[in-house]
């Protein structure tokens, strides 16, 4: 396959077999990549650095993060091992998982399966030269690795991560399920940081079943984990949720809904959206009502202004974050030409970060700059307060929805070279909002006009994700 969405990884000394779990668990037949921004023992962790550059600057790999191997396993892998799965490798992955196309990686961008040589048949893969690259389809990010591998069949489900819809988004693109579960579930402990108040674990799927398999292992609080919700609170979600299924009689008759009240969000069907996402998502509400639903029209007024602070906050956190990088603790050291310490700083972190890497960092630094931080980053803090209070109101109270279904981008996966620049932000828009709030989102395919696939999400209240399961799975089917 060359969709570049893998890294081969050899076997961990001790690794029974090539990555093969203990024990006989819920998860022993399943196959698993996770994304290259983990910490997996004795596994290079190189995609947080422009490796290439590194190698081109010196003829060797210096000591820099892209030689660095940890010697534990992140608390999402030790669970996946510890139930049987079967952990494959690492998936290519945006810098820092910082873009919404896999384009920005030292791997090179990650091809999308719909569609390409690859994924049609061996033979008209031999024609699949550089030159056609220009017409494939993005994988969607900054987790398009591990979509594109559940979407080419090389595993039942595979990891990522979700800040502002980087599983969401080429879950869309790829046609598989995608979750990004509520906020503070699953255990980041051993999950490199990208903005620590929006990162969540994702998790693909080739159907919900699988999807939901695996997050019912992941599900636990980990004390190592200072975001980890705790206990009472996730028992108090499950039982709340637990009995609104229970009262609908969800999953019990056919699939059937009755008295779901599913809310339609009018401020996500923004002018971008093109006639090939729009019309299957009609089709899908169409068919839920057929189910027993009730299509409720809603507002979220301050979603207008959800994707600038989005922007403005997580790339604030990335600059915090990323100041570690400096070449004096640990990592590339490139001196230049200089002699200062200042200089020593700008040539490391120059040579070291990608070109959209920098980007967010000058972004995120300015915004927390002295003259600067009371307009952007405290505005930024006050928009994620309102559009919070925006789901607060709509998924709670007597008259509130159960869960909200909208598309889960604008289009269908972009051409390779489209959506660059500015454009290329806006394809978070309609992933955002849930971010924000800490709340889950499942993206589910539904069949296509074009033969592209797309995504449909179902947003819920936070730790609501069995609900969401269930509709999801009505989603899927009501399609085709």
């Amino acid at each position: 396959m060359r969709l570049c969405a893998l890294r081969r990884c050899p076997p961990r000394t001790g690794d029974r077999g090539k990555g093969k779990g203990s024990g006989g668990g819920p998860l022993r037949s399943r196959t698993t990549f996770v994304r290259e921004t983990w910490r997996r023992g004795a596994r290079r962790a190189c995609c947080k650095v422009r490796a290439r550059v590194l190698l081109e600057w010196s003829g060797e790999l210096r000591r820099d993060v892209a030689g660095f191997e940890p010697g534990y396993d992140a608390t999402v892998v030790r669970l996946l091992r510890a139930h049987g799965a079967d952990v494959l490798g690492k998936t290519n992955c945006d810098e820092f998982g910082m873009g919404s196309m896999n384009v920005y990686s030292v791997h090179g961008p990650v091809l999308n399966p719909h569609g390409t040589p690859a994924a049609v048949g061996a033979e008209e893969a031999e024609a699949w030269t550089a030159e056609t690259v220009a017409g494939a389809r993005v994988a969607g990010g900054s987790s398009g690795g591990s979509a594109a591998a559940v979407a080419a069949g090389m595993c039942r489900v595979a990891l990522g991560t979700d800040t502002g819809g980087s599983t969401r988004l080429p879950a869309s693109y790829c046609g598989v399920v995608g979750l990004k579960p509520s906020y503070g579930l699953l255990s980041r402990w051993g999950v490199v940081a990208f903005a620590d108040s929006l990162d969540c674990v994702g998790v693909f799927g080739a159907d919900v079943g699988s999807v939901r398999e695996v997050f019912g292992v992941l599900d636990v609080y980990d004390a190592r984990d200072p975001t980890s919700a705790p206990v009472g609170r996730r028992e108090a979600a499950r039982g709340r949720w637990k009995r609104r299924v229970e009262e609908l009689g969800l999953g019990q008759h056919g699939g059937r809904l009755d008295g779901l009240r599913v809310g339609v969000p009018q401020e996500y069907f923004p002018r971008e959206m093109t006639e090939d996402v729009l019309r299957p998502v009609r089709k899908t509400l169409r068919g839920l009502k057929e189910r027993g639903a009730v299509i409720v029209p809603v507002s979220l007024p301050n979603t207008r202004y959800a994707l600038s602070a989005y922007y403005v906050l997580a790339s604030a956190e990335a600059s915090s974050n990323l100041a570690r990088y400096d070449g004096v603790q640990y990592g590339l050291n490139e001196k230049g030409p200089g002699k200062t310490a200042g200089e020593m700083y700008a040539w490391t972190r120059s040579a070291g970060f990608g070109g959209e890497v920098q980007r967010r960092i000058l972004l995120g630094t300015y915004a927390l700059g002295a003259g600067k931080f009371d307009n952007y980053f405290l505005q930024a803090q006050r928009v994620r307060e309102l559009v919070r209070g925006d789901f607060a109101r709509v998924l709670g109270g007597e008259d509130g929805v159960d869960v909200l279904v909208h598309a889960s981008a604008v289009g269908t996966a972009p051409r390779m070279g489209e959506g660059v620049g500015a454009e290329g932000y806006v394809q978070d828009v309609l992933t955002v909002g849930a971010s924000l709030g800490g709340l889950p989102g499942l993206s589910v395919p539904v069949a296509g006009e074009e033969g592209w696939p797309v995504g449909v999400s179902v947003v819920g209240g936070w730790g609501s994700e069995e609900i969401l399961f269930i509709v999801g799975e009505a989603v899927g089917s009501s399609s085709f």
